[in-house]
């Protein structure tokens, strides 16, 4: 059996098959389970009826509707296919899947602004990628999450090669967002899933160590859009995010506190109130939650993303892509598996993307 180096701990290649199946997964599971309460307020007594929710999906015996995805796994696949298809990034292929992936299937709830950047795109014939998203917004361009939902693959592809993942991560987020915080946000998203990948699936996340770790790294990635600052991680965006989630990891969870957590951490549809929330939902469910009931934290992990309300599905997709990468597919009720749209194909997906990374390996 096949040995990787550089790992926190030693991998095997059955392991790595498994947490790049678990990744995909997850990011198709927490979109799916939670596009229903997307935009939500979530109240003690939705607490409730969320918990409820998942419960009956998981009785073999129910027979429930699938639950459909969104653009989160629309342009997830797209991502995948780009890495599994071309021996080398093209990014003008991968505006092309992102075009004609809208274009089949545009009721899949993307926002009007990414699908003003496909239709220029589509028009320009693709003779400059970037442009279109940085004309967004007065020429400000898109910090929505749009980059971040969908960066799971090139965290798996690029799991040992940290250079060419943060450098693929960031110019795959420009063909449609253009602000720094939504390039950013794609970035940290893909450091945490990569970080989780990286560790031992049979031990508990050290969230302090897991912290830092971010830290350390988004810090790299900001200081170069703030030359004009001082070396203080404090004055960086994503950074204080971080300084925050190890705040709210150290107090005991409460309702109240729940409320202080949104309203520091966010829970809308912007990267920097999205991405660090769901990496908080991954390491505050690394134990037990209240009143989330499941000894199982791949599901807590999800269900209490849910929880949180505002851009539900997005937030517990990326929550699922990381916990996904970190436990693997051994982690997955397959019974709640099995109400999610098209999980064969992404099963499918993932076994590609891992055979054709180790074919440039």
């Amino acid at each position: 059996m096949l040995f990787f180096r550089n790992y926190s701990f030693k991998m095997v290649s059955n392991q790595i098959q498994s947490k790049f199946r678990g990744s995909l997964l997850g990011s198709l599971m927490g979109d799916c389970l939670g596009a229903p309460f997307e935009g939500e307020l979530v109240s003690s007594g939705d607490k409730i009826i969320i918990q409820r929710y998942f419960d009956k999906m998981e009785k073999p015996e129910y027979e429930g509707p699938f639950k459909k995805y969104t653009d989160d796994t629309a342009m997830m696949k797209s991502v995948a296919k780009f890495l599994v298809t071309t021996p080398e990034p093209d990014l003008n292929y991968l505006a092309k899947l992102f075009v004609n992936e809208y274009y089949n299937e545009p009721k899949r709830g993307y926002g009007q602004s990414v699908a003003t950047v496909f239709e220029k795109l589509k028009h320009s014939k693709y003779t400059d990628i970037f442009r279109p998203a940085s004309e967004q917004f007065d020429g400000r361009g898109s910090y929505g999450n749009g980059g971040a939902m969908r960066i799971a693959p090139i965290s798996l592809y690029f799991h040992n090669d940290l250079e060419n993942m943060i450098k693929l991560a960031r110019d795959s987020t420009r063909i449609t967002h253009g602000h720094m915080l939504g390039i950013n946000g794609a970035i940290l998203q893909a450091l945490a899933i990569r970080q989780a990948f990286l560790l031992d699936p049979t031990e508990t996340v050290k969230a302090d160590e897991f912290c830092n770790t971010l830290l350390k790294q988004i810090h790299e990635v900001e200081k170069s859009y703030f030359e004009d600052l001082e070396d203080n991680s404090e004055d960086l965006p994503y950074c204080a995010k971080i300084k925050q989630i190890k705040y709210f990891l150290n107090q005991e969870f409460t309702d109240d506190l729940q409320e202080e957590i949104i309203e520091n951490l966010g829970h809308g549809i912007s990267a920097y109130d999205s991405v660090p929330i769901a990496i908080f939902c991954f390491l505050k469910a690394q134990n037990p939650i209240p009143r989330i009931e499941t000894n199982n934290v791949f599901r807590r992990t999800i269900q209490f993303a849910i929880t949180m309300g505002g851009d539900t599905d997005t937030i517990a997709c990326m929550a699922g892509a990381i916990v996904g990468a970190h436990l693997g597919e051994e982690a997955i009720n397959k019974t709640l598996l099995k109400h999610c749209e098209k999980y064969d194909d992404i099963i499918a997906l993932a076994h590609k993307l891992y055979e054709n990374r180790q074919l440039q390996i």
